[in-house]
Parts: structure tokens; C-alpha cells; sequence
């Protein structure tokens, strides 16, 4: 679903509960009254966490914030997950900052249900689940351009094993397993063919001949 349409159906639901006086045990927002996260969406990719901070923190004291970023540039994706310290702070950023308008962009403000922050892993088990998924084949090829952030190993002496590799270092390999596979071959048999002799005749074929031309010229 588009997401500004996200924006407005949180905003006609609110609208609908004041209008109507929905207490607080009977409205939406007592679904997610075990979370005390919020997920922002259309985040202008300049902000940065302190700035996130500094807007959601009119509503509560923010206890975490984490700013999704591409793991291979370090970039904002344009959305993070908010925690408070106090639950009830979720209900106020929800109903005060969805379709807020930032920089120029119409953010998206909702709770999110049993959000569990995932905890870093540090690079020599990143290294191994990669090495366990086996070599990167765009890099094998030369074309992975997801760095740091590609799920699968970089190893150079690996992909140099598989025979992949980029197109000229396949093209390199060939050549040289071609070259040696000759020299292999000619190293087993280094002296030149033999030329083929035709056989003398014997004395018996001789006399043979002989005896057939005289049997042919006596019968005629």
C-alpha cells in the first residue's frame, strides 16, 4: 500500500476515536501497548539519528534509535525504529508527527508491533556465515557491487579456485591450462611419427608374378 495512503488511514482513525470519545482501553493504539517502539518512514536521507532524537523527543525520553543504513555506503535508507522509555509516548508521536512535514517530505509515523532490535554481529562471524554461503558468484564474475554488505564471501584465492573470476583471469586461465596440457602432451612423446615404408616383395611373390604372366601369354 502506498505509504501517504498509510498516512491518511492512521489520521481518518484518529479522527474517527476523538470524535467519538474512544477511551484509551478501547482505541487502536491498545493493540501495541507491549511495544515501545515507533516506525518512521520517509525520512529525508540527510537526517541523522541526533536529529531523530531531537524530534521525537518532545513526546517522551528516547531510549533508542535505530536509523537504517545500507551496510556497503553507510546511507539512510529513509526509515528507523524509535523506542521510548515510556509506552504511552508511542501514542503521542503516533497521533502528533504521522504526515508531518519534514524537509520537504511527508513522514509516516506508526507503532510497531513486538519490534526486537537485531544486535550487531562482529565481523569475524559475519566472515564466516559468509564463507558457509560459499563465494559471491557476481564476484566471481566481477560485477558484485554490494561490498561489505553481500551475504556471500570475497575471497580471491577461492573464486581464483573455482575458475571463475573476472572475464580476463578466466580467459588467462584457459590459455595457460591449454599451454600446459600441450606441453604435457608432447613431453610423452617428444620423437616425430614414423614415416611409412612400402614393403619389398619376396623371391615367392616374384616367381609368382612370373608364373601367372607366362600361364597369360601361353593361353592366348
Amino acid at each position: 500500500m502506498n505509504p501517504l495512503t498509510l498516512v491518511k488511514r492512521i489520521q481518518n482513525i484518529n479522527k474517527q476515536e476523538a470524535s467519538l470519545g474512544i477511551s484509551e482501553d478501547a482505541s487502536w493504539h491498545a493493540k501495541y501497548k507491549d511495544s515501545a517502539y515507533v516506525y518512521v518512514g520517509g525520512i529525508p536521507f540527510d537526517l541523522t539519528e541526533g536529529d531523530l532524537v531531537a524530534i521525537f523527543a518532545q513526546y517522551g525520553e528516547i531510549v533508542d534509535v535505530n536509523l537504517i543504513r545500507d551496510k556497503g555506503t553507510g546511507k539512510s535508507k529513509g526509515f528507523a525504529f524509535v523506542a521510548y522509555e515510556d509506552q504511552r509516548s508511542t501514542i503521542l508521536a503516533v497521533d502528533n508527527l504521522n504526515g508531518a512535514q519534514i524537509l520537504g517530505r511527508t513522514i509516516r509515523v506508526d507503532h510497531v508491533n513486538k519490534y526486537k532490535k537485531l544486535e550487531e554481529e562482529d565481523e569475524e562471524t559475519k566472515q564466516q556465515k559468509r564463507e558457509e554461503r560459499g563465494v559471491c558468484r557476481a564476484f566471481q564474475k566481477g560485477e558484485c557491487n554490494r561490498g561489505d554488505s553481500c551475504k556471500f564471501s570475497h575471497d580471491a584465492q577461492r573464486a581464483a579456485n573455482t575458475g571463475w573470476g573476472a572475464e580476463e583471469d578466466r580467459h588467462s586461465r584457459r590459455t595457460q591450462d591449454k599451454y600446459e596440457g600441450s606441453l604435457g602432451h608432447r613431453s610423452k612423446n617428444t620423437s616425430p611419427p614414423p614415416s611409412r615404408q612400402i614393403p619389398k616383395p619376396s623371391d615367392r611373390d616374384s616367381q609368382y608374378s612370373r608364373a601367372k604372366s607366362d600361364e597369360f601369354r601361353n593361353s592366348s
